[in-house]
């Protein structure tokens, strides 16, 4: 997690600050965190997943939210700005901000070098508590690989690695390709790392 912007706020205080600010922010105890932006091969995975995932589905009760959407671990209080989210049914939002939602099925998280730890460690720690969360899957950005995390019967959390082929989204029924998810990626990567440069 980058370094707090501000000084302690309310949760109050950060609704009103997030309403009017161009830059989002993350919040826990009291805490705000900018959000930093994302490197062309960040944003070509996060599209390509989101497109995927829009098309698969498309005329079912779930639905895919972007960044734009934040969501609340109402346990612990953290409001944070997942990469994708995909709930299913009705979205419930958190008694204290009616724009967060609280019942995601699938948080989807792009690493980058300055984010991967937290999102690996603590914001997935907090992400645990959300009760109808079942999977949580976290696409590199500087190799080809993905990570999903499947909450089993018993509460405990199984990880399965992916380097290539077919990644099971059972939590809403989906199985993505690898190669369509990168799709563009090494392009976008050549681009990110300048003129003369091996990406």
């Amino acid at each position: 997690m980058p370094a707090p912007a501000l000084a302690r706020l309310t949760y109050a205080d950060y609704l009103a600050l997030e309403s009017t600010s161009e830059v989002r922010h993350e919040y826990y105890e009291g805490q705000v965190f900018a959000m930093a932006g994302g490197s062309g091969a960040h944003a070509r995975l996060k599209t390509n997943l989101a497109g995927l995932l829009f098309g698969a589905l498309r005329g079912r009760p779930s639905s895919v939210r972007d960044v734009d959407q934040r969501v609340r671990v109402p346990s612990t209080g953290l409001a944070t700005y997942p990469d994708l989210s995909v709930v299913c049914g009705a979205r419930e939002p958190d008694a204290d901000d009616p724009h967060a939602l609280t019942n995601p099925t699938l948080l989807a998280e792009v690493l980058s070098p300055t984010t991967a730890a937290y999102d690996r460690g603590q914001k997935f720690d907090q992400s645990q508590q959300l009760p109808t969360l079942r999977q949580y899957l976290l696409l590199d950005s500087e190799r080809r690989h993905v990570d999903l995390y499947t909450r089993l019967d018993d509460g405990r959390w199984a990880r399965a690695g992916y380097a290539a082929g077919a990644v099971p989204l059972e939590s809403i029924g989906v199985v993505i390709d690898l190669d369509e998810v990168y799709a563009g990626w090494e392009e976008e990567r050549a681009i990110d790392a300048g003129p003369g440069t091996k990406a």
